[in-house]
């Protein structure tokens, strides 16, 4: 038996973790005024499908589909229904990760993995852990399809894997690790990877959103992972995968400490994992910090282990390595939090640069709101899906952002204009014209005038029937003539 033994006061410290993992779960209810990049476009998206708009079909959506049926939960809300819905997943999230580490080893283990997973999934870059993008939503459904296969179950392990490909195309590399420790068994998982997939792309024909989904999904997500604006993207992922390794140093040490210790059959299981989730975080060579998402399950898992092991042995230099590590991502990113919510009290808006564009939504769409009617129309040029969310408003046409409009990724469009999606724009500006909102604001022309909607010959006459209303630093609003 690997596992530590019981403890006699087993019943405090699982009281002291459960209480920890409570607390850093809750963390981000310090953001409970903020929208983050990602997360506001697919609670956007949750607000098209409660309008009865067909994914895909009806409005444009280049993700699938799971990630904006997880907002249709609390009925595309920011504010306090969205936080307390990130930290129940992060909670979900951790006893999973509990249950996994008890199968495997034993209670101690379990309880730390719960703890430092919800430990990492606060203290880093708010970018990457607050907002609930493709990248964490696929988190739980991860760890359930790696926990089914440990459990010797193959069919349900490829069923987590497809629902969690329904979130992120990386799903498919769940699939990959849990075939892998299915072998021979290799036809379950994927027998029951399919079960979702067919289920989804069935209910997407039947609907008439298939053809739209190929385009918007695949052909646009293949167009934009080839485009990549990184001038050296390996040297850049080196960085990136150095940096993030830095502040979740404790993981790394605690990690090798106990994969060293573990039996033949979990060396090749979890080296296997963390070799494939790192191909994930690789895939489209961005490394952006929210990839690294898809590592951290199984490295939490093996550092548990280590973790565990370091205490056993009373190895006081390891323990103490292990204490200095945590505190460096506790140091950096603690504070925020703190002055987060003492702005909260104070209701204030934060003094922070990450959070300039979001703070800029906010103001249009006071002034918005205060001059909107009942059944108002909006269409935002540029890459601001906040502000459907803080007006409550949809675009009356397929369009909602200006990215299939002008080619050019959001990831570029503030400073560069060449396009990866030329032809098929021209045609969606010309379909856009024949739409009709209340309201446009342009979010991008201040910040890169080439961009700018006028700027487009296809869009001049429609433009001439709207007036400008108002403005803030970043953005114009346009409000309809008639």
């Amino acid at each position: 038996m690997e596992g530590s033994p019981a403890k006699p006061d087993a019943q405090r410290w699982a009281i002291l973790a459960i209480l920890l993992v409570v607390v850093f779960a809750c963390l981000r209810f310090t953001h409970v005024r903020l929208l983050w990049a990602d997360e506001d476009y697919h609670i956007a998206a949750a607000l098209n499908i409660l309008h009865r708009k067909v994914p895909y079909r009806d409005f444009w959506y280049d993700k699938p589909p799971l990630s904006a049926l997880y907002y249709v939960l609390i009925g595309g809300h920011g504010g306090w229904l969205l936080r307390a819905l990130d930290a129940a997943y992060v909670m979900t999230a951790c006893g999973i990760s509990y249950q996994m580490a008890k199968l495997w080893w034993g209670e101690t283990e379990a309880l730390i993995s719960a703890c430092v997973l919800s430990f990492f999934l606060a203290f880093y870059l708010p970018s990457a852990v607050i907002p609930f993008a493709a990248d964490a939503v696929m988190l739980v459904p991860h760890l359930l399809a790696m926990y089914s296969a440990a459990a010797g179950r193959p069919f349900w392990a490829g069923v987590w894997a497809g629902i969690a490909f329904l979130a992120n195309i990386k799903g498919a590399i769940v699939l990959a690790a849990a075939a892998l420790w299915a072998f021979p068994q290799i036809a379950l998982p994927v027998l029951g990877f399919m079960l979702p997939v067919a289920l989804s792309a069935g209910v997407l024909y039947v609907l008439g959103g298939w053809p739209a989904y190929v385009e918007q999904v695949w052909r646009w997500g293949l167009l934009y992972a080839s485009g990549s604006p990184v001038l050296h993207p390996w040297s850049n992922g080196l960085l990136r995968t150095v940096n993030w390794a830095g502040f979740h140093a404790a993981l790394i040490v605690a990690g090798f400490f106990g994969f060293r210790r573990l039996r033949k059959t979990l060396q090749w299981k979890l080296g296997a994992w963390i070799v494939l989730s790192y191909a994930g975080v690789a895939l489209g060579a961005r490394f952006a910090p929210h990839y690294f998402l898809q590592l951290l399950p199984p490295v939490v898992l093996a550092s548990s282990f280590g973790i565990t092991r370091l205490v056993k042995t009373r190895s006081r230099i390891g323990i103490l390595l292990i204490a200095l590590a945590l505190l460096v991502p506790f140091v950096r990113f603690g504070p925020r939090y703190v002055g987060l919510a003492w702005d909260d009290l104070r209701r204030v808006q934060p003094n922070w640069s990450d959070v300039l564009m979001d703070l800029d939504s906010q103001a249009v769409a006071r002034q918005i709101r205060d001059r909107a009617a009942s059944g108002d129309t909006l269409f935002v040029w540029g890459y601001r899906p906040d502000m459907y969310v803080y007006t409550r408003m949809v675009s009356d046409s397929r369009f909602w952002d200006s990215q299939p409009l002008t080619g050019v990724a959001a990831d570029r469009h503030l400073y560069a204009t060449t396009a990866i999606y030329g032809g098929p724009a021209a045609a969606n500006r010309w379909e856009l014209t024949r739409s009709r909102p209340t309201w446009v604001v342009d979010g991008l022309g201040l910040l890169n005038p080439r961009l700018a909607p006028g700027g487009y010959r296809e869009l001049r006459d429609w433009l001439a029937h709207y007036r400008l209303v108002g403005r803030t630093k970043l953005s114009l609003i346009y409000r309809r003539n008639d």
